[in-house]
């Protein structure tokens, strides 16, 4: 996992604005008539039409979107009881998951009591603000009887999630690492290390499931909960064993089926484990440190199914999986409630997901990733795209089912059509580009290896598993300056392309571009100097496979580095240019932009060559290209200079790839502008498209328009540049390229690395 500092933490809370979340109108508020209509007077109507019906505050209110994120802050994390303020950065960070995951919408709630009949009644009196409830980090015992108060006495849904999220995504693991072993749920014996909520929790949804209630045992802090012992809580008693011959953890695994950890760090050994019967299923769920490391399972038998809740080991059990969208099927439908059938079905989606192909952005365009449902594949990836989907009609679907529902839903592909419009249509592709890099670990050369940006993208990447990262630059200094920034250059390679020790190297690839540019003038003394050059040695380490992909750019000038990368890698077959694009991601949706870097300028040929290689490369990010070439005038009415141009682009592209959905010259609000367009130029290729990609007809409107939108718009995602026609993967930044950016564009040249190779 990432190496996390108290600086990095506290700077990041900290930023240019404190906290994680923020409120953004939804409505105009530009004119005095906007304001009218916002307050007074005009707040007077649904507010009056509410009064007649208070289920109208779902369509006149965000009630229908708004969870109140609620906690007293008595068990916060691993921290414990800190207090209802210390823990709202964890609640804000919950309010952040709810937003990006699912689109919801959230306050959240510190309430500065512990009692919890009057906990109790704070909630319920400020209830009527919300379409749910998500209690969090509230201790146990407490928090039992809360939740089943505030559920009985509230017509929305009420989950706390520290009990139930835990229990769904792990009894969807359950139902699938039991479909992997062979074995029958109803005979399998159970053992819970932990009786807090979560593991309360946990075990009444595994008997809901099919799991035998005396073919459980449960332990706590003073071993085995067995009837005979004096004192226990109602939820102990539940899952309190008759047995006698059993009073520890090592005695109760002692052919056991699963193991449930919710306790703590490093109390399952290996020898336990060994005890376990055939195919046992571990999962150890205490965070950081699980119960079980990951590779000392592995280690104890080879034929052990494992999950931890740790993002850098297979089956990660996480409560994310859950709980953003199982409140979004609840709110989409009115719910009154979050009931057991409900928590079923998402049981069961997720548990299906898990036995789906993998993404198409994974799977079918990269052809890099080879999850398949099995033994290290079982629990969906936090960041798979089609849980929204999924799970959030499964959900739905068994809230209108079992009657808490107060809106239907009948056209289901209508309401899948408008959970992605929700989100927009890839509102994770980053999540999505850094999860798929991490698949197989690339090479990759940084060429300003003693850069601080460049240096610490480097040592994020590694930490993250995006790729294995070779830094260029003298050693010395590179080190320095990692011990400057607190930065850990374990695993990652330094090379000083300039020392002595790497001379026999210089000469090899200097040999080598000879003999591939002799035709045009080189000599070996002049390739040997140009060696000693960061962009010529790193290229020529990905040229000669030393390397898989190569980024410069954050001090050396496009001119030059084109003219090297044209040089050394050279362009792809059937063309004569080569480009950059830009994808901005907007709550609109995804878009393509090109060229970004490259071309100052381009002629009809060079049009046609960006245009094809645009098409090429939004195919690669898992979108079907509707392209825009773009310009000042539309359709032909001035065909004089870059319009021009343009216009004759689009002729032969119209000539040459008569199925492609492309078309121009026009206007970027027309490109963009589906209704405007259709009806004033009806004739488009475009008709009924909203146009995903376009195509400017100089570098200068190009990357203009890019960087406007990145300064208007801050929540436009911007990744890029990401180049395209070289023959190998080599991608460039710039110098004002942020580590996210560069970390960016170091996951997307893993990826081409990946796809080259399997060409």
């Amino acid at each position: 996992m990432a190496k996390i500092t108290k600086e990095d933490a506290l700077n990041y809370h900290a930023g240019k604005r404190p906290g994680k979340i923020e409120v953004v109108p939804t409505k105009p508020y530009f004119t005095q008539t906007d304001l009218s209509l916002a307050y007074s007077p005009g707040v007077a109507e649904p507010c009056l039409e509410i009064q007649k019906d208070a289920q109208n505050a779902y369509k006149y209110t965000d009630k229908g979107n708004l969870v109140a994120v609620i906690s007293n802050g008595t068990a916060v994390l691993g921290l414990g009881n800190i207090g209802a303020l210390s823990g709202k950065p964890v609640m804000e960070g919950k309010g952040l998951l709810f937003k990006i995951y699912a689109g919801i919408d959230v306050f959240d709630i510190e309430v500065d009591e512990t009692d919890p009949a009057k906990f109790i009644d704070a909630v319920k009196a400020i209830a009527p603000t919300f379409g749910g409830i998500n209690l969090e980090d509230i201790k146990a015992p407490e928090c039992f009887e809360i939740e089943r108060r505030l559920k009985e006495e509230l017509d929305i849904p009420v989950m706390h999630d520290d009990q139930h999220g835990t229990a769904i995504i792990s009894a969807a693991g359950m139902l699938n690492a039991l479909e992997v072993n062979g074995k029958n749920i109803s005979d399998i014996q159970v053992v819970v290390n932990g009786a807090g909520a979560a593991a309360i929790s946990c075990a009444r949804l595994y008997v809901a499931l099919g799991v035998r209630k005396e073919n459980i045992v449960m332990l706590d802090s003073k071993g085995v909960i067995s009837t005979s012992r004096p004192g226990l809580t109602p939820e102990k008693i539940e899952f309190a064993t008759a047995r006698t011959d059993i009073h520890t953890l090592q005695e109760a695994v002692n052919g056991a089926d699963l193991f449930l950890g919710l306790s703590k760090g490093n109390v399952l050994t290996k020898d336990m484990v060994r005890s376990m019967a055939a195919d046992p299923i571990v999962f150890a769920l205490a965070n950081p440190v699980p119960e079980i490391s990951y590779e000392d399972a592995m280690d104890s038998r080879p034929d052990v199914l494992m999950s931890t809740g740790r993002s850098d080991y297979p089956n990660q059990i996480n409560n994310v999986i859950g709980f953003p969208y199982i409140f979004r099927g609840a709110l989409d439908t009115a719910a009154t409630a979050i009931n057991e059938e409900m928590k079923l079905a998402a049981v069961h989606a997720i548990a299906n997901l898990a036995k789906q192909p993998v993404p198409e952005i994974v799977n079918k365009v990269y052809h890099v990733n080879n999850l398949t449902f099995g033994k290290d594949y079982f629990i969906p990836k936090p960041v798979d795209p089609r849980l929204l989907l999924e799970v959030s009609t499964a959900v739905a679907k068994a809230a209108i089912q079992s009657g808490v529902a107060r809106k239907v839903i009948t056209d289901w592909d209508a309401y899948k059509e408008h959970l992605q419009e929700f989100m927009g249509r890839e509102s994770k592709l980053t999540q999505q580009i850094h999860d798929t890099a991490r698949s197989q670990m690339q090479r990759i050369v940084f060429a300003e290896g003693a850069h601080p940006s460049m240096m610490k993208a480097a040592v994020m990447a590694k930490e993250e598993g995006i790729c294995q990262p070779i830094l260029l630059g003298n050693d010395e200094r590179i080190e320095k300056l990692a011990k400057e920034l607190d930065l850990s250059l374990d695993g990652i390679e330094v090379v000083n392309l300039r020392h002595d020790r790497e001379a026999p190297r210089r000469e090899r690839y200097a040999r080598i571009l000879t003999d591939k540019r002799q035709r045009e003038g080189y000599t070996f003394e002049e390739a040997n100097d140009k060696m000693f050059e960061r962009n010529y040695f790193g290229m020529m380490m990905v040229e000669t496979n030393e390397a898989d992909a190569f980024i410069t750019g954050l001090y050396t000038k496009y001119s030059n580095t084109i003219k090297v990368a044209k040089e050394v890698i050279g362009l792809q077959d059937g063309f004569e240019h080569f480009g950059t694009m830009h994808i901005l991601n907007s709550k609109k949706g995804t878009y393509f932009v090109a060229d970004t870097l490259i071309n100052r300028s381009l002629d009809t040929d060079a049009l046609v060559d960006i245009a094809r290689l645009s098409e090429k490369a939004v195919h690669f990010f898992n979108h079907e290209p509707v392209m825009a070439m773009v310009s000042y005038s539309n359709f032909g009415s001035d065909k004089d200079g870059s319009a021009g141009n343009v216009h004759k682009a689009v002729e032969r592209l119209h000539r040459e790839y008569p199925q492609w959905l492309i078309d121009g010259e026009m206007q970027v609000n027309v490109a963009l502008n589906s209704e405007l367009r259709d009806t004033k130029y009806p004739f488009s290729r475009l008709k009924g498209k909203d146009v995903n990609t376009l195509i400017f007809p100089c570098l200068s409107a190009a990357n203009s328009s890019y960087k406007m939108l990145q300064a208007l718009s801050p929540d436009t995602e911007i990744i890029g540049p990401i180049q395209m026609g070289l023959n190998k993967p080599i991608h460039f930044i710039d110098f004002e390229s942020s580590v996210q950016d560069i970390l960016n564009v170091t996951a997307v040249a893993a990826i081409d690395a990946m796809t080259h190779k399997n060409k």
